[in-house]
């Protein structure tokens, strides 16, 4: 599958644009839960109040909690607060009251957390000893009996006015006795009480603390809307672009595979079927595209967002994180196991679709025969077993991988419980806050999703790599008949003789050679006839000529340059080639017959039609030339095709004519009266005629006869009639003596 990359290159930057955003998108979806654990810890368990550092305290206020605090506290707390007077505090909107404040005067984060950690532990004793509840009455009774009476007296019973009166000595050891106390106490319980005490503070300044609640959570809650679209946004682009991405690299691998097959010799087209090569340029092709949707999609994004939701896990607490790789252990142990069940089946499932193809393929072309021979039910049992086979196995493989969805929410499911289970353990021990519990849930399910988009793409990766592998078997495929490096042109003052020196020419992991050292030479103004017996090579000679095939040894020449010699394409220009059977393509009959010579004039394609004695049968149709040829030809009778393939070659007015067997279809008097206008028009070309019948080639100027791949008589119909005895057998099991004798 990394082979497909390399035809990649021109999506570089879309690739790049795609990384791009899939890092963004996951940075907005990892930020979301730190949004929603902030509204349900801050918004609304500490209603908006994010930290104990108060944003204004009065001067009474502070020196309650300077009494907790030692002296470097002190000047850091003065050294980020303003102190405002009655007098400066009248232009304060924002407080009320007849006393004196101080204002924080920084927004520095690492400062406020210091004076977060200074503010805490004073504020919570503080909030105790203020507070008269029936717990805290009892504490007070207990520290007021430590003092002296006329303390006590002095104070009025005010726990904070005692410890104001007592000298720095002692105070500082309570500080510490304190301290010690609150060592085993978790910080999150700590800046709660902190936090609420901020809040009765707030309170008493006439500050709005409900619409400081409202306000933290609406702005919390735009924010995580703002970068919900964000993510949006992003995700539609990469959609966007990897659907692009992917459109792109299967027009590309289509076009390469395309061009390809076209440039295939009959070696390489004996070596992959025409249904496979369709499957391949179009259903593997497909399965690459689909999965490359996917990897832009999902393969960069998973690692990007299970990475980042284990850092943000561990940041959110260390304590739970050995449920992750519980979650992670049996994720992966499910998706291996269902792995080892399903791989051999995704190996099999692209043989199978060949398979099922070249039964249809074969069944549909066949369809008269078929008919003809009454077996239509064989037919449909081979249909049944190759669409049968294929169903069971993708059946087996959708069956086995549907298991995956359920048991990974099965798995989503219970990771839930046990995360609410010991997650609830420590909310009661106040180690960890609600809101972070529901972060660390939503985190741990996006780990638990990044590794199952892994999986869900992991499904179809197999069949993918066997697309590509089959794809790149095509792409790689070395061909047997290649241009040279250094082309020769033709002269062009010569025109078409055509010389076999020597030539062999033996399939690819043949035993024998097909024909054996063959020569002769074919002249402008001259038919060189080629017949024999069924098997003898008269076809695979005559293709050596355009290189449909490369000889095994011996050279062919055409006005005295080896064919190998010069660009297939100057080659075949020179060439007008009438194959076996008839083949025409979809569009009209004149769109057919100027196939090989666009710019043919109207009256060179009557002319063609008139000598291929087309014209007859194209006039009876009501739109003459212009009437529809439909796919293979299939709306014209085998005579008309084989006309009309002629009329086609003779278009093109090329140097050398080859005619393989292409008047088969056609009665002795048309045959007869089409070699007699087609002798008038070739004068000067070369005419190569492979043919069955000995009345075709009568009147050759030449006849070679192949016999087991051989030649075993060169001359005319009457020099081969007294001297080829394989000559006089074809002819005498066509015609009678007295006939050859009139011939």
């Amino acid at each position: 599958m990394l082979k497909m990359i390399k035809y990649m290159k021109k999506s570089a930057v879309s690739v790049i644009a795609i990384i791009a955003l899939l890092v963004l998108q996951a940075v907005c979806d990892l930020a979301l839960p730190d949004y929603t654990s902030n509204i349900v810890n801050v918004g609304i368990q500490q209603h908006g109040i994010e930290n104990a550092v108060p944003e204004e305290i009065s001067k009474s206020d502070l020196d309650n909690l300077f009494l907790f605090m030692n002296k470097d506290d002190k000047d850091k707390i003065l050294e980020n607060y303003t102190y405002l007077d009655n007098a400066s505090q009248a232009t304060k909107k924002s407080i009320s009251g007849d006393e004196p404040v101080y204002e924080l005067n920084t927004k520095d984060q690492t400062t406020i957390d210091e004076l977060n950690n200074i503010f805490s532990k004073p504020m919570l004793v503080v909030s105790v000893l203020t507070k008269n509840s029936d717990e805290t009455a009892s504490m007070k009774e207990q520290m007021i009996a430590n003092f002296p009476p006329q303390m006590v007296k002095a104070a009025n019973g005010d726990v904070l006015k005692l410890f104001s009166m007592l000298p720095e000595e002692q105070l500082s050891k309570v500080r510490d006795d304190i301290n010690s106390k609150f060592e085993e106490m978790p910080d999150t319980i700590i800046t709660q009480g902190a936090v609420a005490y901020v809040r009765d503070l707030y309170d008493d300044l006439g500050i709005d603390t409900d619409g400081l609640q409202k306000k933290y959570i609406i702005i919390a809650g735009a924010q995580m809307l703002g970068i919900a679209l964000v993510s949006m946004i992003a995700t539609v682009a990469v959609g966007f672009l990897g659907a692009k991405v992917a459109a792109k690299l299967g027009r590309d691998l289509r076009s390469k595979v395309f061009k390809k097959v076209v440039s295939f010799s009959n070696t390489e087209l004996d070596k992959f079927s025409t249904a496979s090569l369709i499957t391949r340029s179009t259903n593997d092709i497909q399965q690459i595209q689909l999965l490359m949707v996917m990897i832009l999609r999902i393969v960069f994004y998973a690692p990007i967002l299970g990475l980042g939701g284990v850092i943000k896990v561990l940041n959110t607490n260390t304590s739970m994180a050995w449920i992750i790789g519980v979650a992670v252990l049996v994720l992966l142990a499910v998706i291996l196991l269902l792995f080892a069940i399903v791989m051999p089946k995704f190996k099999s499932v692209q043989k199978l679709v060949d398979k099922l193809n070249l039964v249809t393929r074969e069944i549909l072309t066949g369809i008269l025969v078929i008919r003809a021979f009454n077996t239509e039910k064989h037919e449909e049992k081979r249909f049944d077993e190759a669409n049968k086979n294929l169903t069971r196995t993708n059946l087996f493989v959708t069956r086995t991988m549907s298991l995956m969805m359920p048991l990974m929410m099965l798995i989503m499911n219970a990771i839930t419980v046990l995360i609410v289970w010991s997650g609830s353990h420590s909310v009661n021990d106040g180690t960890m806050q609600v809101g972070d519990m529901m972060a660390f849930i939503t985190y741990t399910m996006q780990i638990i999703m990044a590794f199952l988009m892994i999986s869900m793409v992991s499904i179809m990766l197999p069949r993918a790599s066997v697309s590509a592998g089959r794809i790149e078997e095509v792409l790689q495929t070395e061909l047997t008949v290649t241009d040279p490096k250094e082309k020769k042109t033709f002269d062009s003052s010569k025109k078409g003789i055509v010389q076999f020196k020597d030539v062999s020419f033996r399939y690819p992991n043949a035993d024998e050679d097909v024909i054996e050292n063959i020569s002769f030479v074919a002249k402008p103004g001259e038919t060189t006839a080629i017949i024999g017996s069924t098997g003898s090579g008269k076809s695979t000679l005559i293709n050596l000529i355009p290189r449909f095939y490369d000889a095994t040894s011996g050279e062919i020449l055409i006005d005295g340059i080896n064919v190998k010699d010069v660009s297939q394409h100057d080659l075949r220009e020179k060439i007008g080639y009438v194959p076996q059977k008839g083949v025409l393509f979809s569009g009209t009959i004149e769109s057919n017959l100027k196939y090989g010579k666009k710019d043919a004039t109207e009256d060179e394609v009557e002319k063609a039609a008139e000598i291929a004695q087309a014209t007859e049968f194209i006039s009876s149709k009501p739109e003459k030339f212009k009437t529809e040829i439909s796919q293979g030809g299939t709306n014209v009778s085998g005579g008309q095709k084989q006309r009309l393939s002629i009329a086609r070659a003779i278009a093109k007015d090329p140097q050398i004519y080859i005619f393989d067997d292409s008047f088969s279809a056609l009665d002795f008097k048309t045959d007869a009266t089409l070699r007699k206008a087609l002798k008038n028009e070739t004068s000067n070309s070369t005419v190569f005629i492979v043919a069955q019948r000995i009345s075709t080639i009568l009147n050759a100027e030449q006849i070679i006869v192949l016999d087991e791949g051989k030649v075993v008589g060169i001359g005319n119909h009457k020099e081969l009639l007294n001297n080829c005895e394989v000559y006089k057998q074809i002819a005498l099991s066509q015609l009678s003596k007295e006939e050859l004798g009139n011939e």
